[in-house]
């Protein structure tokens, strides 16, 4: 999409939201890049929920770890956290626009947070957004070793446990595949994702707000074997 036709068809919460229904998503150049233009990849990265993988090493460190993961807690603080220059990420691709766009999405109830915290320390996390019975994840952010390892698991379990059909990757990367990440076709994507946008799902938050604490990552191994 050209500059004209961005400031000609304005984007805005509802137009995103038709888009993730078509199989479409947003995406800029860079941070300081104010346009937007719209993604469809011709082949998709999506995570089979019923086969997903936790490598033996993250089990390990979930185990013993003391952080604790929260949903929707501070939405807003994990999407700029993922829009962050990183030694290995020089560029990203999340603008002004976007995080005003998906910030706008979490408080219609259609874009969600997994956090990571390492006592009052947001060290890791993830966003995307939720229609029907699927999830389109966005970006995922780590501070801490593993930190974003732990809120995918947690998203997954959760996911799991409440209905949901499809987990949109986007695209595919070596860290993702060893999770179970695949790589298909925009036909077989469109297929499923038609079937996914029947229906709702509603994560069940129970031990994921500020309220009650967060979740250790060992219950959610028990409660992931539970579903699993």
């Amino acid at each position: 999409m050209s500059d004209e036709d961005d400031i000609l068809f304005e984007i805005t919460p509802q137009v995103l939201l038709r888009a993730y229904a078509c199989g479409i998503f947003p995406m800029a150049q860079t941070a300081d890049d104010p346009g937007v233009f719209w993604v469809e990849p011709d082949m998709r990265g999506v995570l089979p929920l019923n086969e997903f993988h936790i490598p033996k090493s993250l089990k390990k460190v979930m185990r013993n770890t003391s952080m604790r993961v929260f949903m929707d807690r501070n939405f807003k603080a994990v999407i700029e956290s993922c829009s962050e220059t990183t030694g290995s990420r020089k560029e990203t691709w999340i603008n002004p626009r976007i995080k005003d766009l998906y910030c706008q999405l979490h408080e219609m109830g259609f874009a969600n947070s997994v956090e990571v915290y390492n006592g009052a320390e947001l060290v890791g996390g993830l966003y995307g957004v939720r229609l029907g019975n699927a999830f389109f994840g966005e970006s995922m952010f780590s501070r801490q070793s593993n930190a974003s390892k732990i809120a995918l698991v947690h998203l997954v379990a959760q996911m799991k446990k409440s209905g949901f059909m499809l987990l949109d990757t986007q695209f595919t990367t070596a860290h993702l595949e060893r999770f179970g990440v695949v790589e298909i076709s925009k036909t077989e994507y469109q297929l499923l994702l038609e079937e996914a946008l029947v229906g709702e799902s509603q994560f069940d938050l129970s031990g994921y707000q500020e309220s009650d604490g967060g979740v250790m990552s060992d219950s959610c191994l028990q409660s992931f074997n539970q579903i699993s």
